[in-house]
């Protein structure tokens, strides 16, 4: 599978629980600090739901 990079860019300040926890799932801690995963099914799913939030790369 290819890899996917992952970048938080704008805040989860007001934003709902639920995206907040999607991106705590991908991994994403900090602004600007980049994670890389695999692009499966399931993180693809996962960057659709924020996608507003975040910006991504492939590898």
């Amino acid at each position: 599978m290819a890899k996917i990079k992952i970048t938080q860019v704008r805040s989860a300040i007001n934003r709902p629980k639920r995206q907040k926890l999607t991106l705590q799932a991908l991994g994403l801690k900090k602004l600007h600090n980049p994670v890389e995963h695999e692009a499966t099914p399931q993180i693809l799913g996962m960057v659709r739901k924020v996608n507003h939030l975040i910006k991504v790369e492939e590898q």
